[in-house]
């Protein structure tokens, strides 16, 4: 035996054991975790990914599991994808990248392919739904509109071509045609009834197209939807129309069968493109899924029929189905049909998506999916295909490799969709797993053996014990036992008792349970001789591996070896043997194989032992083919067919099967056993019953074999059910069936016989009733037109077939088609009712009207025909005349044997309408008008229209226009008419008869509108920097609707999105006159956009079209920045800058300007050089050597030059020095010479030394040369030759080098010196206060005598001046007077010589000259002149100036300035200026100061009306009414408080000027004070204000009154008009006369208080005026009253200024001269009778008399304060009552009754004073401020203190009288606002401000006492009063005024109008100056005089204690400006 193999075998089976073993431990260590799962795709790419070549691609694929699991792009054959380099990428997060590409990279296996994502973790895998990727080179295509053929009055559809390479990405968006009009596909499917229609497909849609169709061409638009490249078509698709010759039967362009798919919720449409004339009738109908029956399809909202095609819009699943379109008209008919696919998105999902599964249970997954269509269902297990197709997918009994993923694919043609699930194994599935085992062991024989197998599982495993293959049973040896464990571990042993030695083996414990089996196995060795235990028969089957292995006891063993007939094997291929004593024959043969084997094992000792194996080989049963022919057998014919078993051991057993099942011989079939192999199938006689599969089933020992074999038979036609004659009811469903089968299944086919016998027979045409399904005839709705003999036919091509005629009969009741219509007729007319019913005759036909029987007997206007018809009988009735009556029911009755019908006929008698009555207008506006009307009866016949007809009110009614309008309404708006016009307008009514008479015309004028045109020729043009004109004309008069009023002007900075700034312009009324408006205050050069619309009172028009302009160029505002200097050389400097900012430049910048000038010469603007250049730096060429520049760099646009830089300084470089200027040789001796010389005149440089030359003139010696210091201009040359002559020269030198040499001169040597200077003459500069020294250097012999003169006078030394030794003039601090010419002269005994020096002294700049040119609010503009004596050069000046309280500021001013502004100043406020002068030297001395002040005054009050609007609690103040005296306002303070109280509120204290202030929270019906002080720069104006809330019903409360006791004046007025009582008692009379003097006298010296009274008389009944005071009518101005506005009194329509201007003659009569025509109804009634007036408290003064100011378009205005004091005033009156209303004279304060007047005012003792009130200050305390009466009883309302403007040099008594209250004797009524101060330095009076104008019956004008700006001077002054039989007062001056136009009185807007209006006083005014005084100071009282006469009880004891008792008198009401 061969031991090596045998190990071998044992080391295999070994390794099996633990691998399995292994693997089941590993299971059972890892059972299945919760957190653990498979993969799950989070994003999984989509079905589709098309994308351009210029775009690329990417496509993310991603999936969650535990672990993650791995992605893997792979195709759709599964191999994997890998990176293809610049074309297709895989990232490292999974996405399938495809980057942009060429196109010629494209490749198709990359860029079109099939994809899909493939995720896989260790509990499976899953693979994506397919993702077909689509790479689209970009590629050129054009699109071709193509021509569409139409016959006229047909649809056409116009289609768009588009290449089919790109068809699936280019859409058609739109169609244009040649007028560019585009026309939109239109999803939303909205637009059906219009004539084009672009359907949602595409294709352009003209419904009804017509000849002139054929001359338009259509181009299509079409949008790639990858690129988003739109295109128009190459081609113009045109309407070939032609026109029908004839009638044309419908015709099909296209397929008769037509497929479409179309996605879920997208719109589309369903061709049926049918052509026919006449026109042909379009209807679809739908196939009933799954049967051939249709129904019409409903059309709504979603499904839209347009001509011939079917529009569906969001389509729906339900949609999809079989679609039919029949057309017909009367010619013929055709039909379409189209198949149509609505897909639906797939979707799938699985149902469990996890479930866990315990061994051998059942597991189901459910796939559950969604879409259209649904073509596959397939399922994947781990992305492998299983093979299941099912939605179901059932594991009856889940195994261990069941576990994973698995997936359920859905597809159709165009997607995919995927779900997954994963089943995991439960937790009892463990397979058993052996723990713990056996181990080989070797042994002596005799002891026991215990064996132990420990195995674990679940369920538990069973375990069994083999010994060398073969299983052990328990005996009295062996015994094996078990037990299971506490935690479930099976324990299982094995024991043999004393072992023997043949109990050795192979021993193998095997664990098994249902869910897998563990095994161990290991040797027992047991020492002893070899034995073979008994081995079995084997029996195997040929073709297998046998297996054995040797049972080999005994130990220890050399070898096993197997043997057969005596040879050791291996004796062929086939055979292996192993050393552990196995033996392996393949492929196991009979022959060669079946055999006795021997197996014999042997130890060394030789000791061997044999067993035997007999091994039997059995064949299996092997069948030869058979088969039944080629052909199939015809019906019975015989066949038979042999089974033959080719080969296998015998018995075998032979079956023959049908269709699986045994056969049964009763079926004819015959089965004979032909021998122990064959057995023959025989049939004697086919039938379709034999037709199948047939099976021979061989069986032996060793296995079974099957062969099977089909048999096909001809079967002809047979009837399964044969059609027999029929009768069908009419209008029922008809259903014959004709059932046949046989092989092949014939065709059942009907066909209907030609006429009305059988015998030629024709096909079923198809039609909508009739079909046939699986060979069943159905007539749907069957009629009598179906009735006939029919055939049906059954053929399948065996025999001849079948056929059956049968007759179809319908019985048919009356039947009236048409069940009820309506006729009509018009009346008077004859009309005839017909009925025809059909069905089976005789059928008998009777006539109803109204369900009642007509019989024709009764009425001859009736008459009844009958007339027999091939399908039935007509029935006739005539009326021979129509009335209304006839409009009933008739309704007709058949009946006939089967049954009976009616049909109704609506009779409608016809007759034209009424007209249209109760024409209404409802709204109206500029273009439109709103009507209703009342319907009228309509004569039976429906309305179809009203036809509405207006003209305008001039025109014919020949002339109209007409509105039609639906009969169904009775509201019409008719459009299109003019704004602002009368039209008249009627309605009529039409009806099919006619047109009925128009109604009654009404007349409206249409509202006017804002207007509609724009205006005209509108030009802008620049007018400077900042300024554009505006010029435009109207729009055209059709487009004003109405009147225009004016223009706004609109503008604003073009390219911007700000919005215009309008100004408002006034219409002009001249006829093509150009408006303009001048815009200001713009930028400089800048473009602005301007617009203009006109406006009328409705609104404005519509925005011209924007004008762009831009203003002039302006200088630059900013200067160029960086600018700097280079030095180039000693004469060129570069000079750079940059560009100013754009924005600063306000213009091109044309030119650059360099100004230039030596630094010392800047000052003087006449050095300066200017280079100009375009660029931005430039070369200055041409410089002075050595020299220090200045340089500024400007602008310069069109406008001018801009600012300069700041000055840049550059020095040009040094260069060598000119020749010295002069040079002088003079002889010093015999051997010496004296050198001297002047400096060069541009040393270009600093000198550092000169240079001497000396040369012996004539010889040729040479030049000798001596260095000289730069600071020494001398040089003595010594050791010269006497009598020789010699030349110099001189040089000087920089650092540069030496420069020109000077002049040669010559000199000799000489004994003889004479006296020469050798200075030069020279030009000295000395500054102010320093040392000059002037050199006067002298040579001589005998030495020279120097002496010097000054201009010309002999100089004598002083303190300041001395000659130095060395001949030089010192001046020690140079003044001014020190210029002028110095001449030093030396003389000796040979000769003399002079030189003169100039000096001239640089000294600061004397004093400039100052003067005031202009004034502005805020600037002051200065003249500036030098000082005449200055004598070095002025450089400029410096402004000083400051406010009167506020610190210097200074002001640079260039000398050349003529005038200069300070800007920015505070307005109205004194300045102090003075200038200085400056040069080099320094500034001068400063000019005198120049007081003044710059313009504006502080806030003037306004006029009270405009500034106080009164309500019931609350006051407005409109603070835009203040003037603001030239400067603006800064803020207001407000207070208030209630009439009675002293202490003021405070409302606020900061409110601005422009806005509008509530004063809230009032109490009704109150009198209050208001205060108010406004604030501008220039101070502030206090003024108060008195005024009554409204009552809350909105009226007016009286003012209050206090009339006092009758005064002495009064009295003595009595006693005066009673003289004739005191006649006979002269003493008396004399007492009396004495007495009336003496009281004038006092009166008329306590009427004039200094400073207070201009024109204050008693005007008493002898009272005259003034003759000495012509200019008294002048001076009678009044005072602003407290500005109570008087609200408008509902119900009125009186009117203050009518008041007034109708009493003109209020001054010269006894009565009031109100209108006695107005309404009375002013303010609330007084009961009692009016009280008498001191005062005229409503009449104006001159100039006032009557309001000259006149509001544009009105007539009359309101009179400020005229009516205050008339609240309560008013009564009813008629002219009888208006003499009661009288002006009472002064009385000396007392009223009584006056003779001579028609009725008192007033009853006796009534007290006469009208009106008091308390003080509007706060008020005094003690005795400081007292009330003063004059002597006159009178008290003055108003009356204020005079004023100064020092308080500090006014008497002590002013202080106070600020305050104080004077009433005069005058009683002034209003005085003005009481004094203020401005400037308290300053008491001398200003400029009157306001003159008279506030001066009059209220009171003097105002006295001024204010500094600048203050309020107007207010004088003080008294009313005039004029009594009875007074003379008139100089009468106001003319007014054009129409005193009986009195139309504007009548309305709202008259007694709305501000009081101020009326408070201009356009009169003579008074002096501005000086306060007005009396001519006769000696009536005249001073106030301390008055205060004197006070304090004495002078002024009349009797009236002041009055006043002071009874509070009698006007109250002083002062209005203050502090």
């Amino acid at each position: 035996m061969n031991m090596p193999n045998e190990r071998l075998k044992w080391l295999m089976l070994f390794a099996a054991v633990a691998l399995i073993a292994c693997g089941s431990q590993t299971l059972a260590a890892n059972p299945p975790d919760a957190d653990q799962k498979g993969p799950v795709f989070l994003k999984e790419p989509t079905n589709r990914i098309d994308f351009s070549n210029s775009t690329g691609a990417e496509i993310e694929c991603k999936a969650s599991g535990n672990p993650m699991p791995e992605i893997i792009w792979i195709r759709s054959d599964g191999t994997a994808v890998g990176d293809v380099p610049g074309l297709r990428q895989i990232s490292s997060d999974g996405k399938l990248v495809f980057p942009p590409f060429r196109a010629e990279d494209y490749r198709q296996e990359v860029h079109a392919q099939v994809y899909a994502c493939l995720a896989r973790n260790q509990f499976g895998s899953i693979i994506s739904r397919d993702v077909h990727v689509r790479a689209v080179v970009s590629q050129f295509y054009i699109t071709e509109a193509e021509n569409e053929y139409v016959i006229k009055g047909n649809a056409a559809v116009v289609k768009c071509k588009i290449p089919s390479f790109v068809a699936d990405f280019v859409q058609v968006e739109a169609w244009v045609d040649e007028e560019g009009m585009e026309l939109w596909r239109n999803n939303a499917t909205d637009a059906y009834d219009g004539k084009y229609l672009v359907l949602p497909s595409g294709e352009l849609h003209i419904r009804e197209v017509g000849p002139e169709d054929g001359y338009k061409s259509y181009q299509c638009r079409t949008k790639h939807r990858l690129t988003g490249e739109t295109r128009l078509s190459a081609t113009k698709g045109r309407l070939v129309i032609t026109e029908p010759i004839g009638s044309v039967a419908p015709t099909i362009s296209g397929d008769r069968l037509q497929e479409q798919t179309r996605k879920l919720g997208h719109s589309f449409s369903i061709l049926c493109q049918g052509q026919a004339y006449p026109h042909p009738v379009f209807r679809w109908y739908k196939f009933i899924e799954g049967t051939t029956r249709k129904q019409a399809v409903v059309l709504n909202d979603r499904v839209k029929q347009v001509s011939g095609t079917l529009i569906i819009k969001d389509a729906v699943v339900e949609d999809s189905g079989k679609y039919l379109c029949v057309v017909n008209n009367s010619v013929g008919g055709e039909s379409v049909e189209t198949v149509l696919t609505v897909t639906a998105p797939l979707s799938a999902k699985i149902d469990p998506p996890t479930q866990t599964v315990d061994f051998g249970r059942p597991a189901v997954f459910t796939c559950q999916y969604t879409g259209n269509p649904i073509k596959t269902v397939s399922w994947m297990k781990d992305g492998k295909a299983i093979g299941h197709s099912e939605p179901v997918l059932r594991i009856e009994s889940v195994k261990k490799e069941d576990k994973g993923m698995y997936q359920c694919f859905v597809r159709n043609d165009q997607e995919s969709a995927e779900a997954s699930a994963e089943l995991k194994l439960g937790g009892r599935f463990d397979p058993p797993v052996i723990r713990q085992a056996f181990q080989e062991e070797t042994m002596e024989p005799g002891p026991s053996v215990f064996l132990k197998c420990v195995a674990g599982g679940n369920p538990t495993p069973e375990i069994s014990w083999e010994l060398d293959g073969k299983k052990i049973a328990n005996n009295d040896r062996y015994q094996v036992g078990q037990y299971v464990t506490v935690n479930g571990d099976v324990v299982s042993y094995l024991n043999i008792t004393s072992v023997h030695a043949n109990d050795g083996g192979l021993y193998k414990c095997i664990a098994k349970s249902k869910v897998g089996v563990a095994e161990h196995s290991a040797k027992l060795n047991v020492y002893g001789l070899p034995y073979i235990r008994q081995m079995e028969k084997k029996a195997i089957v040929a073709g297998e591996t046998l297996i054995v292995t040797c049972p080999v006891a005994g130990y220890p063993i050399d070898s096993i070896v197997w043997e057969r007939d005596n040879r050791a094997l291996p004796i062929n291929r086939k055979q292996k043997v192993f050393p552990n004593g196995t033996l392996i024959i393949e492929n196991v043969e009979r022959n060669s194989d079946q055999a006795t084997y021997t197996c014999v094992a042997k130890n060394q000792e030789g000791y061997s032992a044999r067993g035997s194996l007999e091994v039997q080989v059995m064949a299996p049963p092997k069948l030869a083919p058979f088969d039944f022919g080629d052909s199939p057998a015809n019906f019975e014919d015989s066949v038979s067919v042999s089974c033959l078993v080719s080969s296998g051991d015998l018995p075998i057993d032979i079956e023959w099967l049908f269709n699986g099942e045994s056969i049964s011989y009763a079926s004819g079939i015959a089965v004979l056993r032909g021998g122990k192999r064959t057995s023959v199938l025989t049939i004697d006689s086919v039938h379709a019953g034999h037709a199948g599969n047939y099976s021979c089933k061989a069986k032996n020992k060793a296995a079974s074999s099957e062969y099977s074999a089909a048999l096909i038979v001809n079967v002809p036609p047979r009837w399964i059910l044969e059609p027999t004659d029929k009768a069908f009811a009419q209008g029922s469903d008809a259903k014959v069936e004709c059932k046949a089968d046989g092989f092949p299944k014939p065709q059942v086919t009907w066909k209907k016989a030609v006429g009305d016998t059988p015998g030629e027979y024709k096909d079923l045409k198809k039609s909508d009733n009739i079909r046939v399904e699986e060979g069943t005839l159905h007539v749907d709705n069957i009629q009598k037109t179906n009735e006939g003999y029919y055939l049906c036919e059954a053929i399948n091509g065996i025999g001849s077939g079948l056929s059956a005629v049968i007759m179809i009969s319908v019985q048919a009741p009356p039947e009236f088609t048409e069940k009820l219509r309506n006729q009509t007729a018009r009346r008077g007319e004859p009309a005839v009712l017909q009925c025809e019913a059909k069905g089976e005759k005789p059928i008998g036909i009777l006539w109803n009207m109204n369900n009642m029987r007509l019989d024709p007997k009764n009425d001859n206007r009736y008459t009844i025909r009958e007339e027999i018809l091939s399908t039935g009988v007509m029935s006739s009735l005539s009326i021979k005349r129509t009335e209304r009556s006839d409009s009933a029911l008739f309704t007709c009755v058949a009946t006939n044997a089967f049954g009976s019908d009616d049909a109704s006929i609506n009779m409608i008698v016809q007759e034209v309408p009424e007209m249209p009555y109760a024409l209404k207008v409802l709204d109206k506006s500029g273009r439109s008008v709103q009507l209703s009307w009342a319907q009228p009866y309509d004569g039976n016949s429906p309305l179809d229209r009203y036809i509405i007809e207006f003209k305008r009110s001039r025109a014919s009614w020949s002339e109209i226009d007409r509105v039609i309008v639906p009969g169904h309404t009775t509201e019409a708006q008719v459009q299109k008419l003019s704004p602002a016009t009368t039209y008249n307008i009627r309605i009529v009514a039409e009806n099919a008869i006619g047109t009925s008479q128009s109604s009654e015309a009404v007349t409206i004028i249409t509202a006017e509108e804002a207007p509609s045109g724009k205006p005209q020729n509108i030009k802008v043009e620049p007018v400077n920097q900042t300024t554009m004109r505006v010029t435009w004309k109207p729009p055209p008069r059709t487009e004003w609707n109405g009147e225009i009023l004016g223009y706004y002007v609109g503008y604003k900075l073009s390219n911007t999105n700000s919005s215009y700034v309008f100004e408002t312009i006034n219409f002009i009324t001249e006829e093509g006159k150009e408006h303009n408006l001048e815009l200001q205050n713009l930028r400089v050069y800048t473009q602005y956009s301007v617009v203009i619309q006109a406006f009328n009172k409705i609104g404005a028009g519509p925005l011209s079209e924007e004008e762009k302009q831009f203003t002039a160029e302006g200088t630059p505002s900013q200067p160029p920045s960086d600018t700097a200097c280079t030095t180039l050389t000693s004469q060129t400097i570069r000079v750079g800058w940059v560009s100013p900012p754009l924005e600063s430049a306000n213009g091109v910048i044309k030119t650059y300007k360099v100004v230039y000038a030596p630094s010392d010469e800047w000052y003087d603007e006449t050095k300066r050089h200017y280079k100009k250049t375009a660029s931005s730096d430039t070369v200055l060429h041409g410089l002075k050597k050595y020299t220090n520049y200045t340089m500024q760099v400007l602008a310069t646009t069109a406008g001018g030059d801009g600012v300069r830089s700041v000055p840049i300084h550059c020095q040009t470089e040094p260069d060598v020095p000119e020749a010295p200027t002069d040079v002088k040789a003079l002889v010093m001796g015999n051997a010496a010479i004296l050198v001297s010389w002047r400096p060069p005149a541009q040393p270009n440089g600093i000198i550092t030394q000169y240079t001497v030359y000396s040369k012996a003139e004539g010889a040729e010696t040479e030049t000798k040369t001596q260095k000289v210091p730069h600071y020494q201009m001398s040089f003595e040359a010594t050791e010269l030759e006497k009598n020789k002559p010699y030349e110099f020269w001189v040089t000087a030198s920089t650092t540069i080098g030496e420069g020109q040499q000077s002049k040669s001169i010559v000199a000799m040597p000489s004994d003889q010196v004479p006296a020469k200077i050798a200075s030069f003459d020279d030009t000295f500069t000395a500054t102010f206060k320093e040392d000059a020294k002037m050199p006067c250097l002298a040579v001589g012999a005998p030495q020279p005598e120097i002496t010097w003169k000054i201009k010309g006078v002999e100089f004598s030394a002083n303190d300041r001046m001395r000659v130095l030794p060395d001949g030089s003039l010192l001046i020690k601090s140079v003044n001014r007077q020190d210029a002028g010419d110095y001449s030093c002269h030396a003389e000796n005994s040979i000769a003399k010589d002079s030189i003169t020096h100039k000096l001239i002294v640089l000294a600061p700049p004397q004093s400039p000259h100052v003067t005031l040119s202009a004034t502005t609010t805020d600037a002051l503009t200065v003249k500036l002149k030098p000082h005449e004596g200055d004598t070095a050069p002025l450089h400029g000046y410096t402004l000083h100036y400051k406010p009167e309280f506020g610190e210097w500021e200074t002001s640079e001013v260039s000398v050349d300035s003529q005038k200069h502004n300070i800007e920015g100043l505070l307005c109205g406020s004194r300045y102090q200026v003075y200038a200085t002068g400056f040069n080099n030297i320094g500034a001068g001395e400063a000019s005198d100061i120049l007081n003044t002040r710059t313009k504006g005054q502080k806030p003037k009050l306004p006029e009270k009306p405009r500034f106080i609007e009164v309500s019931s609690n609350s006051v407005s103040l409109h603070f835009k009414a203040w003037k603001d005296g030239g400067c603006p306002m800064s803020h207001f303070v407000v207070e208030s408080k209630k009439r009675d109280q002293i202490e003021w509120n405070q409302i606020s204290n900061n409110v601005k000027p422009d806005n509008n202030y509530v004063v809230l929270d009032l109490e009704p019906a109150t009198w209050y004070n208001l205060r108010i002080t406004a604030h501008n720069s220039a101070g502030f104006t206090v003024a108060e204000y008195d005024f009554a809330t409204l009552t809350v019903t909105g009226g007016t409360i009286a003012p209050s009154r206090d009339l006092p006791e009758l005064s002495a004046e009064d009295t003595i007025r009595i006693i005066l008009s009673n003289l004739n009582l005191v006649v006979p008692v002269v003493a008396a009379l004399l007492v009396i006369i004495i007495a009336i003097i003496v009281i004038c006298i006092l009166r008329s010296k306590g009427n004039h208080h200094k400073d207070d009274v201009v024109y204050n008389q008693t005007m008493g009944p002898g009272a005259t005026l003034d003759k000495r005071r012509p200019d008294l009518r002048d001076e009678l101005g009044y005072i602003a009253p407290p500005n109570r506005k008087l609200p408008p009194v509902p119900g009125s329509n009186y009117n203050t200024c009518d008041r007034i201007k109708r009493g003109r003659g209020g001054l010269r009569s006894n009565h009031s001269t109100w209108d006695p025509r107005r309404n009375p109804n002013l303010y609330e009634e007084l009961k009692a009778p009016p009280v008498p007036m001191h005062g005229n408290h409503y009449g104006h003064a001159h100039g006032n008399a009557e309001c000259h100011y006149r509001h544009p378009g009105m007539e009359d205005e309101i009179c400020p304060y005229a009516t205050f004091h008339l609240l309560g005033f008013r009564e009813e009156m008629d002219p009888t009552k208006a003499m009661n209303f009288q002006t009472f004279p002064h009385q000396n304060g007392h009223a009584g009754p006056v003779p001579g007047h028609a009725g008192t005012m007033l009853p006796p003792g009534h007290p006469g004073h009208v009106h008091s009130r308390s003080g509007s200050q706060s008020m005094p305390r003690a005795n400081r401020y007292q009330r003063k009466n004059s002597q006159g009883g009178q008290s003055s309302i108003y009356t204020p203190a005079p004023e100064y403007d020092d308080p500090a040099n006014c008497a002590e008594e002013d202080q106070y009288r600020r305050y104080t209250r004077v009433n005069s004797q005058g009683g002034s009524l209003y005085s003005g606002p009481g004094p203020e101060y401005d400037d308290p330095a300053n008491c001398a009076p200003e400029e009157d401000q306001y003159g008279s104008q506030y001066g009059g019956p209220y009171g003097q004008p105002y006295d001024h006492y204010g500094s600048r700006g203050s309020m107007g001077r207010r004088s003080i002054g008294s009313a005039r009063n004029p009594g009875n039989g007074s003379p008139e007062p100089p009468p106001p001056p003319p007014r054009n005024h129409d005193m009986s136009n009195s139309s504007f009185n009548d309305s709202k807007e008259s007694n709305e109008i501000s009081e101020a209006e009326c408070d201009r006083d356009h009169g003579p005014r008074g002096n501005y100056g000086a306060v007005k005084r009396s001519p006769q100071p000696k009536d005249q009282r001073t106030t301390e005089e008055m205060r004197k006469l006070i304090e004495r009880n002078e002024t009349g004891p009797k009236q002041l204690q009055l006043q002071q008792a009874n509070g009698a008198g006007f109250t002083a009401y002062d209005t203050m400006a502090v």
